[in-house]
């Protein structure tokens, strides 16, 4: 079961990869994909030997959670115009935001991978080697797919919303006050972070269209 959830976040990190990289040139592309996948495996093995066990603190997840909701409708909202930028600003641009959300899926993802290991290390240095081409590839396959498909940009933000509301509600800030249950962590609070996220960023590309047409 955790290493299911290892492959399913491995597939977040490829969502956010591809919906960074959409907009870039097929040259730049290529090393978007590469230097974000490397991000996203360097940061997983710096928090499995460094902080994995500060998931266990209160806020960190829901400070991390709210960041990620802010990312999944920034990747809404942002329209890059590759010829008005550097390619390598271009480029960069696309792997800092990479960056940050795998800062907090990775977090997420280590706490997985090492409560199915259970302290043997070579079970999670296992995990980690088959997240890279999961990532790798389903980033390239996501990007064929957006471009074919560009509304399947707003269902890979509600992907990230939807992350976003199962890492805010399994914080354990909410033990202290609240007894949440399993349905309202793993169903109810992702699809509020799901619905957040589109509506924000339907309502504020809606608010910029009209501040457009107004000039």
């Amino acid at each position: 079961l955790e290493f299911r959830r290892v492959l399913f976040r491995s597939g977040d990190n490829a969502v956010v990869i591809a919906l960074a990289c959409r907009s870039l040139a097929p040259e730049q592309r290529k090393w978007g994909i590469i230097l974000g996948a490397g991000a996203a495996v360097l940061l997983r093995i710096i928090f499995t030997v460094f902080v994995a066990q500060l998931m266990q603190y209160p806020y960190l997840k829901l400070i991390g959670g709210c960041l990620l909701l802010w990312i999944a409708v920034k990747l809404l909202t942002d329209e890059t115009d590759e010829s008005s930028i550097k390619e390598s600003h271009t480029v960069w641009s696309a792997v800092q935001t990479v960056v940050i959300a795998d800062i907090v899926m990775s977090l997420d993802n280590v706490v997985a991978i090492a409560a199915a290991a259970k302290g043997n290390m070579s079970l999670i240095i296992f995990g980690l080697v088959i997240s890279v081409p999961l990532i790798i590839f389903g980033a390239t396959l996501i990007i064929t797919l957006l471009q074919r498909y560009p509304v399947l940009v707003w269902a890979g933000a509600a992907l990230l919303g939807w992350v976003a509301g199962e890492l805010i509600a399994s914080d354990p800030f909410w033990d202290k006050y609240f007894s949440l249950g399993g349905a309202f962590e793993h169903f109810i609070a992702p699809a509020i972070g799901a619905a957040f996220v589109v509506a924000l960023a339907w309502v504020l590309k809606r608010r910029e269209a009209r501040h457009e047409a107004a000039h």
